[in-house]
């Protein structure tokens, strides 16, 4: 028996944006009925907005998340090896992106379960885009420190390799840290490198702001701050 294919489905990065879903992507979601997903109840709110060709119930559901052991991954591949088709997603955006998707995507290669790429969303892509930095070459860190005093040391040390290559540098944060992180790049940053926000990307209160650490020092940063907490965002750097 053949195996299905693993496909990997970009899901919105926001409420209210499911036609940021191109229909390609939508065609190839609505007849699955295996999942593997971040968490259950976000997924079964991102495919009901997809509206399967099934019910929601119909569906069956395997949670892989960051404390998923390897030993479970095999389970996991199962219906693909039975040779049905799987769909990966993770809460937001790509999976296997800063994600705990991409060990799945590897045991798959491996067993030679035909991995296919769905086109959707990409935070990281989107905000390089739109920061006006260098994206001729850059470096994705995922999550740094969420202590501030190794926060400012990870910080600093993206500006040196960013400065030394000059290389755009970013990384993603969880939401409730967004404030912390700004008050600690201000801190610790040069005032003229360039440090960039891009928040609830793809939705309605979609804010982009790049500019020199030195111009995010003014009266109003603590309002944009307490603006960005509990929202989506990711942040760059160019020195």
């Amino acid at each position: 028996m053949s195996s299905g294919t693993l496909y990997l489905i970009p899901s919105t990065l926001g409420p209210g944006a499911i036609d940021t879903i191109p229909p390609r992507t939508l065609a190839a979601i609505r007849p699955l009925r295996h999942f593997v997903v971040e968490t259950g109840k976000v997924a079964r709110a991102f495919l009901k907005e997809v509206q399967l060709d099934h019910r929601l119930q119909e569906c069956h559901y395997y949670e892989l998340n960051k404390r998923t052991p390897d030993e479970a991954l095999p389970a996991l591949l199962e219906p693909a090896l039975a040779g049905q088709n799987v769909g990966l997603l993770s809460d937001a955006g790509a999976p296997g992106v800063a994600d705990p998707g991409a060990r799945l995507i590897l045991l798959a290669h491996r067993h030679g379960v035909r991995v296919v790429p769905l086109v959707g969303p990409s935070a990281i892509l989107l905000c390089l885009m739109a920061a006006g930095l260098n994206g001729q070459s850059f470096t994705f860190h995922g999550y740094l420190s969420p202590k501030r005093p190794q926060l400012a040391k990870d910080l600093k040390r993206l500006e040196a390799e960013s400065r030394r290559h000059q290389q755009t540098q970013l990384w993603i944060e969880a939401p409730y840290r967004n404030q912390a992180t700004l008050e600690v790049a201000v801190e610790a940053l040069a005032p003229s490198t360039l440090f960039s926000v891009a928040v609830d990307l793809t939705t309605e209160t979609e804010w982009v702001r790049t500019a020199a650490i030195s111009d995010w020092i003014g009266d109003d940063a603590p309002a944009i701050g307490a603006g960005l907490q509990k929202r989506p965002a990711m942040f760059l750097l160019l020195a």
